[in-house]
């Protein structure tokens, strides 16, 4: 069965029409296949409903519902291409690195549009990618000073909860929209966020929490951000209106990293990687429960706990692992790791453990397995391409996106077996979302829903017919 077509829009407008008709044609794409959904209500029960089914657990936020990369799901397709196990394809207005989350028939990433001005929330039916929800702007970008321009400002991924969607762009703003796209509230967390938002947010015992591990000052212009009272923080939100709960500053250095959330002892705690160390805080009130020293900044890979163990990766400019054991309270830089690495680590991509073995891929492609237990490197193999987007697991499967848009399917384990390499066009940086026998990939320009065709009634309508 072949994919859903897109229709590739013509480069035929100056800059400035662009900018101007923008707007209308959204409205025009809206208005086309459906009318912003149903009522508010009506869509909320739907999707809440469908979501409750226990063979659909989605995959809610960045790294997936157990946060760390594992698929509740056997069935995903081990190979594709644009040709072959396509179910969908969709063109996604702007630019955006936020990764795709899943509940129910709803598929939701971010983007900026409007000339990379205004920021907004995208949602698509996972059945058939039409684009059935577009919110309003949410924030303009411009009032918060200038980013690198290589990913801009909705990198960050969204976070679902219920008939909830939670949404964040570093210092634009965070907001949470109800599932018709309607705002329930919306705030500005004042800091410099140097090179860019990139931190997702997370839910911990009912608290929103947002790291801020933001620069000294402004970078790339002379914007002044007023109401900056701390250069890294972390920060506890009532995410049904919100208002901040609590604010901890942190000594750490400018990075981009998701906090964790594990449980040690029964008690919930959220790990928090930065520069030059790594925290636990308690979420209820932000209280500081550990620390680790290292040295290291402009940290991207979130940390990962499997075995007693946390996993963390130290960023900039040499970057090292560190296997922490949980159950720390203070500092217990001397007393709590359990074994370090410092080859071939990886900068941005997040790495995933799979039974007794740790895997990772650094920025320039080479692919390690570590035993979790002892830290001894059991393999080592370059595979093409570059990498940002973090690994997900299937089974005894372990998929990591390049750059370079192929995805490379390795089998888990103690020897190195490559099953697959599957290619797509565009580039890769966002981690995949995985439900049911669907691998959800987002491109610079495209959505895409894999899965295999045999079980597969792909729809051949265009998502603008």
């Amino acid at each position: 069965m072949r994919a859903q077509e897109v229709i590739k829009p013509r480069n035929c407008l100056s800059r400035p029409l662009r900018h101007l008709l923008l707007p209308v044609l959204c409205m025009m794409m809206l208005a086309l296949p459906v009318t912003r959904i149903l009522s508010a209500d009506d869509n909320i029960q739907q999707v809440s409903a469908v979501a409750s089914s226990t063979d659909d657990v989605g995959w809610p936020q960045f790294r997936g519902p157990d946060e760390q990369g594992h698929a509740d799901t056997t069935e995903l397709p081990l190979t594709w291409s644009e040709t072959e196990n396509v179910r969908w394809k969709t063109l996604v207005m702007g630019l955006g690195y936020s990764s795709p989350v899943v509940q129910g028939k709803r598929v939701w990433v971010t983007s900026t549009t409007d000339g990379r001005r205004s920021v907004r929330a995208l949602c698509f039916d996972r059945d058939t990618g039409r684009l059935i929800v577009m919110s309003d702007e949410l924030f303009d970008v411009t009032k918060s000073g200038r980013v690198l321009s290589r990913y801009g400002y909705a990198s960050p991924t969204p976070l679902l909860d219920g008939d909830r969607l939670f949404v964040h762009f570093g210092a634009a703003g965070t907001a949470c929209l109800k599932l018709d796209g309607t705002v329930v509230w919306q705030r500005v967390i004042p800091y410099y966020q140097h090179h860019g938002p990139a931190t997702s947010p997370v839910l911990a015992d009912g608290t929103l929490v947002i790291l801020c591990d933001g620069f000294t000052q402004p970078y790339y212009d002379d914007h002044v951000q007023e109401g900056v009272d701390a250069n890294q923080f972390v920060m506890g939100l009532d995410p049904d209106t919100g208002e901040i709960r609590w604010k901890t500053p942190r000594d750490s250095q400018h990075s981009y990293s998701t906090p964790l959330v594990i449980k040690v002892g029964g008690r919930t705690q959220v790990v928090c990687a930065g520069g030059n160390g790594v925290w636990g805080y308690d979420p209820n009130d932000g209280t500081e429960l550990w620390y680790c020293k290292y040295t290291g900044f402009s940290v991207v890979p979130k940390p990962t706990a499997a075995h007693g163990m946390i996993f963390v990766c130290t960023g900039y400019d040499t970057a090292s692992l560190f296997a922490i054991r949980d159950g720390a309270t203070g500092d217990c830089s001397k007393t709590h790791i359990a074994w370090r690495s410092h080859r071939n680590i990886p900068l941005v991509s997040s790495p995933i453990v799979v039974g007794d073995y740790l895997y990772l891929v650094s920025d320039r492609g080479i692919a390690t397995c570590y035993n979790v237990h002892t830290g001894k490197s059991v393999w080592s193999k370059r595979i093409e391409g570059t990498f940002a987007a973090s690994p997900i697991s299937s089974g005894d499967r372990i998929y990591f996106p390049s750059e370079e848009g192929i995805t490379y399917v390795l089998r888990s384990g103690p020897n190195f077996e490559e099953l697959a390499r599957n290619p797509l066009d565009g580039k890769l940086a966002t981690s995949p979302a995985a439900v049911g026998n669907c691998l959800f990939l987002r491109s610079e320009k495209y959505l895409y829903c894999i899965g295999n065709a045999e079980v597969t009634a792909a729809s051949d309508r265009s998502p603008n017919n």
